[in-house]
């Protein structure tokens, strides 16, 4: 059943972050964080290593949805999201990422339906392998740097002050339900 073939039209659903647990509850492990929601909701489980990542498979409204958190780090997402969707057969419309979004409120979502890298590593290494932008994402935001000065890396890389942790559950759960919504 995990792989199986005779399924209707599929889905991939990929949530970026970085693995290990140092990065667990940082800004840029956003995206792993509402895949779990959804995964949560869904009643999967994302823990299957196949693809250079962490998998897990259900059915939704008769659609196969292949659940992806990526474990090459943020800035080569991209090689395990185009690994799984060239195995499948899975057009890059049908691809949709979760990630965190320094230009956004927590709890904030932006959805789009394709777009440009906006800056983040994670969006220019799958925009690069799959050689296409038309891929639907939720954006889930983070907030900004403090000042301008402040290290972008050492920003995402922080973890969340406890006001912040409480939007950002919501923007979690509505990041989740944005993500079935495209479907």
């Amino acid at each position: 059943m995990f792989f199986s073939s005779n399924a209707a039209e599929t889905w991939l659903i990929a949530g970026l972050g970085n693995p290990g647990r140092e990065y667990e509850k940082t800004r840029h492990n956003t995206g792993f964080l509402a895949l779990d929601a959804l995964s949560k909701a869904l009643g999967v489980r994302v823990n299957k290593p196949k693809f250079q990542g962490e998998v897990g498979v259900c059915e939704y409204k008769g659609k196969r949805l292949i659940l992806l958190k990526p474990q090459t780090y943020m800035n080569l997402s991209g090689r395990s999201v185009l690994q799984l969707s060239a195995y499948f057969g899975i057009p890059p419309q049908r691809i949709i990422v979760m990630f965190d979004d320094i230009s956004l409120e927590p709890g904030r979502l932006r959805v789009r339906a394709e777009g440009s890298a906006g800056g983040h590593n994670g969006i220019k290494s799958i925009i690069q392998e799959l050689g296409s932008q038309d891929f639907p994402r939720v954006k889930i935001g983070v907030g900004a740097k403090p000042n301008p000065e402040y290290d972008l890396a050492a920003w995402v890389l922080s973890t969340f002050s406890a006001s912040e942790e409480k939007a950002l559950a919501v923007s979690l759960k509505n990041a989740a339900d944005a993500a079935l919504s495209i479907i």
